[in-house]
């Protein structure tokens, strides 16, 4: 059967595809036009079981929100540059619009839920990374709900996000303080929210270094306390300079508004992800003992 152009454009139009790609799949599928899309989605699949395994630790940041709850997601590719792509970033405003209005808790619940499109998360996912040729990831994610609080956002640029959740204070104090925790990446809200585990490596720390000073127990005893209510007030949201105002910490200002922070998610991209550092002297040298 004679492939012609507007054959092509329709199959290019429904898959996103190459000209190229597109012409060889209907040729192989004898001009069937459904059949041509069922085996470049299976072709598609298996370009992206191959990416699985490489490492995405690029992506952005996106935060969607409606009148009774607001999310915040995670999604990785491996380089910045498809970072900035239209097809990523539809897809990733696809996929927040769906943490939004899905109730899914895990990646692995999202990853099941239709789209419009008839295809899954999943399934829209691995067409991407046949289309693009990148391993692309859906991280984390995450929702809070603004029943009887104030919920609002921070974004800087694509990089970095903030969902934060008060209970009294207004949206703009709200807004305010999300852009605080951008900045100064607290831990958590207060001391009491601090891993123990976290609390305890510090102590070890600092006692080790209060001995190495000769001084008596008493004092070295005091010098640890003090260090400790020094890095308590390092890494708590209350006990922070306000980033606006450094006179007062967060916990002044939220007090002089009558307010309290009840949670608060940050996410910056890439964060925690190991990133293959390439050394281009290694690699040649290795081909060159190989041949």
């Amino acid at each position: 059967m004679k492939i012609t152009a507007s054959m092509v454009k329709e199959l290019r139009e429904r898959t996103g595809a190459g000209m190229m790609e597109c012409k060889k799949a209907l040729a192989e599928a004898d001009g069937d036009m459904e059949t041509a899309i069922e085996n470049m989605r299976v072709s598609g699949l298996a370009k992206a079981d191959k990416k699985s395994g490489r490492i995405a630790a690029e992506g952005i940041i996106a935060i969607k929100a409606s009148e009774s709850d607001a999310a915040i997601l995670e999604i990785n590719s491996e380089t910045d540059f498809v970072a900035k792509a239209d097809d990523f970033l539809n897809f990733s405003d696809t996929l927040a619009d769906t943490v939004l209005s899905s109730d899914a808790r895990t990646t692995d619940e999202l990853a099941e839920i239709a789209l419009s499109s008839g295809q899954t998360v999943d399934e829209s996912r691995q067409a991407l990374v046949g289309k693009i040729g990148e391993n692309i990831q859906i991280r984390r994610f995450e929702r809070l709900s603004k029943s009887g609080r104030v919920v609002s956002h921070y974004l800087h640029g694509t990089k970095i996000g903030v969902l934060i959740a008060l209970e009294g204070g207004d949206e703009a104090l709200a807004k305010n303080i999300a852009m605080h925790i951008a900045a100064s990446h607290p831990v958590c809200i207060s001391e009491d929210g601090v891993p123990a585990e976290l609390l305890e490596k510090e102590k070890a720390i600092l006692t080790a270094e209060a001995k190495e000073s000769g001084k008596p127990d008493n004092i070295i005893d005091k010098m640890i306390q003090g260090r400790l209510r020094k890095y308590l007030a390092e890494i708590t949201l209350v006990g922070q300079p306000y980033v606006k105002d450094p006179d007062q910490t967060v916990g002044q200002l939220l007090k002089l508004n009558n307010a309290t922070v009840k949670t608060f998610v940050r996410y910056e991209v890439g964060e925690g992800i190991e990133k293959k550092q390439d050394n281009f002297a290694e690699e040649v040298m290795a081909q060159a003992k190989g041949n």
